[in-house]
This record gives structure tokens, sequence and C-alpha cells, in this order.
């Protein structure tokens, strides 16, 4: 049940009435007709733009529109108010049925309340896609924990959606990955090779891959060829380390539908280089330079060049280096023209902040290879500042160079992580504070949102304590509460959020923002703790009161209703749901 999509076609079928009655021009666009939240609770309900987004094009005063608007849905048995405010936003006020009947719905659709049919196509989220050369480290699990609650999120609006991971592994660093091991390999052999040369990886987390190539070759490898022995060490190594980051990124309960190889791209480059020559969209030309200082590596020479700026980027790309070798750009494009050959028409990619630079030319290049069919979204995670009590923390002993993911799941756990990680928009620098993401107080959003649910379960046994005769677990004994008791400004204030939930879902889901989800808990949260704590003073608001069974009923539904709706925006975080706090 969602109030809000119900009153924008109410908005809608009353803007159509005032056509039928001649007071408005036929033809008027809607699309920009939104019904939402009153930037003041104070205000009303609900409040709409139509009068602002419709007066130009009617030809019309944006508040006396808004007046002939509020007085049609004045007509509607469910609006108790509709007020015009500031240049010709209308505001409505709610009969209560409404929100009891929002309550109602949350009970008895339980998991599926909020839950959405988005229209669409399906998705492809590409997330992670850390080098196979180490450890995971704070930052990747910043842009891991964002594209899985994305997945979640655009899943719970009710997309098809792939999860998938991009393994680099045809580069020069897995030729690095390579050498760095082999190094660990002849110390597992015995040999003394002293400190880890420059431009080999330091970290001790090579040692058991070492290990595991003598225990696996013997000395074999010694006695080769570096250009015998680098593909097999290679090969070795990479596996080695996406076991590694799988088992990272299953300690923050992630996990992939495909794992993609840029290795097979081998082949698919050259025929997609051919079929860009056939449509036009490449030639041979040269790029004008750079504004500013020229780079050392600046070559003034014919290139063999994609159109990228007929589709929207600044610069026309180019697909081959100078000595003949196809760019990184040309494997990109390979990569996700196969994403949309298996099916996918909305591609999001989850990058790090220094691939800004990226993102017009891989959008352009998604709307050439598509013919406009399929289109990329690009969201940059930004840096992830690591404190202990506002004090840096300092570097890993066992990844040579960075805090491993790993060590900071092991100290403050997965939900801490997951939680912080998205209480924050993803191109918004992150402090990420070990010792405050513990905290069990206000300050900490993951703490306070969880003691919420289990503050839920503990009123039901207080209630099973104090009335021992009534069976709670019944849910038509919920369902039917008159919720026409609750009466309390706090109790309007959790139904008017409960109603807000699949708003939510659904404007998280289209801006491809999960923080909005870990922002509405948070709220949320404090509805039902100022609740709990406004009951302390005044014991008619007690959610158990022996003494009045329906009016215990009655509130017992509304924190049934909203343990469902914490629990279920959780788990499109990612986060566990606790019955109670240890």
């Amino acid at each position: 049940m969602n109030i809000f999509a119900t009153f924008e076609a109410r908005v809608r079928a009353a803007v159509q009435g005032l056509i039928r009655a001649g007071q408005l021009p036929e033809g008027l666009d809607l699309s920009r007709v939104v019904v939402e939240p009153p930037r003041d609770a104070s205000h009303g309900d609900l409040a709409t733009n139509a009068a602002l987004v419709l007066a130009k094009e009617a030809k019309s005063n944006p508040k006396a529109l808004g007046e002939a608007l509020a007085a049609e849905l004045r007509k509607d048995p469910d609006v108790v108010e509709a007020s015009v405010a500031g240049p010709g936003f209308i505001n409505l006020r709610l009969a209560p049925g409404l929100f009891h009947a929002v309550v109602r719905a949350a009970l008895s659709e339980g998991d599926a309340y909020g839950r959405g049919a988005m229209p669409g196509g399906k998705v492809n989220i590409e997330y992670v896609s850390a080098n196979p050369t180490g450890p995971m480290h704070v930052g990747h699990g910043r842009g891991a924990v964002f594209g899985d609650a994305l997945a979640n999120l655009l899943v719970a609006s009710g997309r098809d959606v792939t999860r998938e991971y991009y393994i680099n592994d045809a580069g020069a660093q897995v030729d690095v990955l390579a050498r760095s091991a082999f190094l660990r390999y002849r110390e597992a052999l015995g040999e003394a090779v002293g400190p880890v040369p420059e431009g080999l990886y330091p970290g001790d987390y090579l040692v058991p891959v070492g290990r595991a190539l003598a225990e696996t070759y013997g000395r074999t490898l010694v006695e080769q060829s570096e250009t015998e022995w680098l593909p097999v060490v290679r090969a070795f190594s990479i596996d080695a380390m996406m076991e590694l980051i799988r088992g990272d990124l299953a300690r923050l309960g992630i996990h992939h539908d495909v794992f993609f190889s840029e290795a097979t791209l081998k082949d698919a480059v050259p025929v997609l280089l051919a079929e860009l020559r056939e449509k036009g969209l490449v030639y041979e030309g040269r790029l004008p330079p750079p504004k500013g200082q020229l780079p050392e590596d600046w070559e003034d020479r014919e290139q063999t060049l994609f159109r990228t700026v007929e589709f929207g980027d600044d610069v026309d790309r180019p697909l081959l280096k100078s000595d003949g070798s196809f760019t990184y750009f040309a494997s990109d494009i390979a990569y996700h023209r196969d994403k949309i050959r298996r099916g996918a028409t909305d591609l999001i990619d989850v990058l790090g902040a220094d691939h800004g630079g990226y993102v017009k030319r891989m959008q352009a290049a998604v709307k050439a290879v598509s013919g406009g069919h399929a289109a990329l979204d690009v969201k940059l995670c930004q840096l992830v500042r690591l404190l202990r009590a506002g004090e840096p923390v300092k570097m890993s002993k066992r990844a040579g160079e960075f805090i491993t993911l790993a060590e900071v799941v092991d100290e403050v756990g997965r939900d801490a992580i997951r939680f912080m990680m998205l209480y924050r928009k993803n191109d918004a620098t992150l402090d990420f504070d070990l010792a405050k993401v513990v905290e069990q107080s206000k300050d900490n959003p993951v703490f306070y949102v969880q003691y919420a649910h289990a503050r839920c379960f503990s009123v039901f046994r207080q209630a099973r304590e104090a009335m021992p005769g009534e069976d709670f677990s019944r849910g038509d004994l919920l369902r039917e509460a008159d919720l026409s008791l609750l009466t309390d400004a706090g109790e309007a204030e959790i139904m008017r959020l409960i109603a807000q939930y699949p708003r939510v879902i659904e404007a998280a889901a289209g801006a491809h923002e999960p923080h909005r989800v870990a922002f509405y808990l948070y709220e949320l949260a404090s509805s039902l703790h100022g609740f709990w704590n406004k009951g302390k003073d005044l014991p008619q608001l007690r959610f158990v009161n022996p003494t009045d069974r329906n009016s215990t009923r009655a509130r017992l539904a509304l924190v049934e209703a909203l343990r469902g709706v914490i629990a279920s925006g959780l788990a499109v975080l990612g986060v566990t749901a606790p019955d109670e706090m240890r």
C-alpha cells in the first residue's frame, strides 16, 4: 500500500476534472507531478507540486491553480484538509483511517510491504572489481557495500538484477603479482631472498601462496625460465587472490552472480573494432593537445579514434596505442558490450573516486554500441579515512601498505561496517571511526536502529509477562486491533513514517541511492525511542497497559508494523535485525 502513488493518481484525476470543467487546457504534461512528504511535518501528511509544474503550460497563476486543485481534492473522503502554501504547493492532511489501513497492510503483507514493481529491463551492477593482487582494503569495502546494497534495493523495487565482479587479470599488475609470489615461492624452498625488491608487492599475504606453489610444484619452477614459469605462477596467484577476495567479501555478506575475466576479452576486442569501423564510428585522426601543461607521454600523431563526441563525450577517444595494442578503453567497451549482449539494459558501474574521467566516455560508448537501447550510470565512491577515537589508524603489517578489510570486520563487525558505509552519500568522503561505530548511544546510527528493532521484541516480552492470557503470536489479534485508539501525536508520527516506506524504496531505487534507506531507518527508530521515553512520564502512553487491553493491542499492532519495516530496511542494507542487544 503506497499512499504516495495512490494520491499521485488522485491529484492527476483532479487535474483531469479541471480539464473536463474547462478550467484547464487539454494535453497537459503530468509527468513532473509528484506527491511527497512536506518538508515540515506540521504542514500536513502529503504535499504536491502539481500547481507549480503545470501553471506555465496551463497559462495560469500557480497559486490560483493550487486553490482550484485544492478545492477538487477536498472532495476526496480521505482528505481532511487541503491548503495552498508558498508559491503554490498543496499540502494535504489525511483522515486517520488511511494510516490505520497502512498499519494493517504492513502487518498483513509482512516482508512484501514496501516492495515494488518498478518497470524496466535487466540491471547489471558491477562493483568491487578490485585488482586480484592482494586482500581488500577499506576503500574497496565501501564500493562493495554500496554496490551490494544498491543491488538489494533494486531487487526490492522489483528489478531483475545481476551482481558482477570484473577480474582485472590481463594487465601488467598481475605480472607483478606473479613475480612477487615467485619470490615467496623461492623463500618457501629455503632460499634467502632478502628484502622484497621495490616494485613487487611486500605484504605477508603472499607467503602462503609461495608455500602452496612449493607444495604443488616442488623445485620444478626454479629450473624454468621466466617465460615458462610466469604464466603458471600468474594463473596460480590470481586464483589464490580471488579466493582471498571472495573470503573478504563473504565476511560482509557479499556474493556475486558473475565473475568476469578480463583475459577472456582477448578475441572480443578486435571483433568490436571491426564492427565499429563498419558502422562508421571509428576514424583515423589527430587529437587536440590537452589543456594546460602537456603530459610527458603526449604524442601528436594520427590515431584510431572512436567518435564518442557524437554520443555526449568531450573528445573522441583512442582505441589503439602507439605500439598497436588496444587501449584500456577498447577493452572496457568490449566488456560493456558483452553485458548488453547478455540482456542488460541498465548498466551500473560502482567505481573509486579516481575514475571521474571515465564516466562520460563510457556512457557515450554504451549509448553507441547499444544503439541507445542501454544506459550506463557510474556511481563514484569517495575515500574512506580510517580513524580510532579521532586519530588516523596505522598501516597493516599483513598487507604492508594499508589496513585490510578483514581486520576492520574482525574489530567492529559486519553490521557496523555496512550501515556506516551507507549512512553517508557515496560521493562524500567518509570518516570511519573504529571507536565510535561500536558505541552504544544515539550518536551511533547502527546501534540506534538495531536497538529499536530489539526494543520492539522487548515490548512483546513485556506484554506476555503482563498479560499471560493473550496470545500475541496470533496475527489476526493485531490486524483486528482498534487502531482508532492511537490518537497521540507520537503514534501518528510512527504511522506516517511507516506509510513512507514504499516511497522511500521506490525513490531510493530510482535515484540509485541506498543511503536514503539508512537515513529513513534512523528517523523511524527515533520515532519509536521518542514515544518510548514519552511513555516513561505518561503511564497512559506505555505500550503495555494490562488494565487497558484494547489500547495495548493497538499499540502492539503499531510496534509490530514498525518492527517489520525496520527489519525490511535493514535487510536491504544487508544488516542484521537483532531480537536483543548484548
